[in-house]
């Protein structure tokens, strides 16, 4: 091989991408942020996740990756399904009291469970009840698809939480956005809503 092909294939080398600059770069990526539940009434359960996307219209299928070693696997195979809570900007507490592994997340927050037995955080931003179809291995974490069966609204027109840069915060959306009638309702909006916090847990 000449001195220039050689030249050529380090150059091509590929560096093992480290997972903390990963971590940093996929976090700049902004995504909505979202409580998965689980589990029957007494041992229910929840974890904060922002990776979730819709998956299917018809039928209607979502997704959300969760880490193999999440405590919440044995309560999705024992209940067969889970609910997505999207959270608002005020619920940035939420988010971090669900980050964090402790077994008794529910007490004290308003809740309910549907006919299938999965609990609903009852003032989220949105829900979607789903059970769950599939579930494909990939690297450290499990992907879970669903199948919607269930959906709800009940925060409408409040703003969401957002995660970007390894912050939680409100999405200013602004007069004649999403929603948003004038530059009264856009005021009371972001007054309601806490500041971005500067680093998430």
């Amino acid at each position: 091989m000449s001195a220039a092909a050689r030249s050529l294939t380090r150059t091509h080398e590929r560096q093992p991408i480290e997972p903390l600059s990963l971590r940093r770069v996929c976090g700049l990526f902004t995504t909505g942020v979202t409580v998965i539940t689980t589990g029957p009434d007494g041992r229910a359960d929840g974890t904060t996740v922002n990776s979730f996307t819709s998956v299917s219209l018809e039928p209607p299928l979502v997704l959300f990756c969760l880490h193999k070693q999440s405590r919440l696997h044995s309560l999705l195979q024992e209940s067969g399904g889970f609910t997505v809570n999207f959270l608002s900007a005020r619920q940035q507490p939420l988010a971090r009291h669900f980050a964090e592994r402790r077994p008794d997340v529910f007490d004290g927050l308003p809740h309910h469970f549907t006919a299938d037995g999965l609990p609903v955080l009852s003032e989220a931003l949105a829900h979607l009840t789903c059970t769950t179809v599939d579930i494909h291995g990939a690297g450290d974490h499990d992907i879970l698809v669903g199948e919607v069966v269930e959906l709800g609204v009940p925060q409408h027109g409040q703003e969401p939480l957002i995660f970007f840069d390894g912050s939680l915060g409100p999405l200013q959306t602004g007069p004649g956005l999403f929603g948003h009638t004038g530059p009264e309702h856009a005021a009371a909006r972001r007054s309601e809503v806490p500041a971005p916090a500067r680093q998430a847990s």
